[in-house]
């Protein structure tokens, strides 16, 4: 089983590294770093978390983001990389873009 990450999710983790380095720039650096050992453990945990209209996801360990991701054969594809804390219609309106893109 391999990964393969979407513009549209590297987007949101460049968005979420910008967001927490205003902060602090080590921030940023731990929020790449902990989103990236996530979608890591895909590798082992794909496929076993709840699914919404089709997709599955699962809520980051030490930050409140969302990783929604699809099994394809032997490839994750994971679609975005969404944080928790947002409207969730706006979340919403962000996944149907994407799945656009996928269709």
């Amino acid at each position: 089983m391999r990964i393969k990450i979407s513009s549209g999710a590297e987007s949101d983790m460049e968005d979420g590294c910008d967001f927490y380095g205003e902060i602090d720039p080590n921030l940023a650096t731990y929020f790449h770093d902990s989103i990236s050992a996530d979608i890591d453990s895909l590798l082992l945990y794909a496929g076993v978390h709840a699914k919404s209209d089709g997709w599955y996801y699962t809520f980051a360990s030490r930050f409140p983001f969302v990783i929604w991701y699809g099994v394809m054969e032997d490839i994750v594809v994971v679609y975005a990389v969404l944080d928790g804390r947002r409207d969730p219609e706006r979340n919403a309106q962000a996944l149907r873009q994407r799945r656009l893109k996928v269709e």
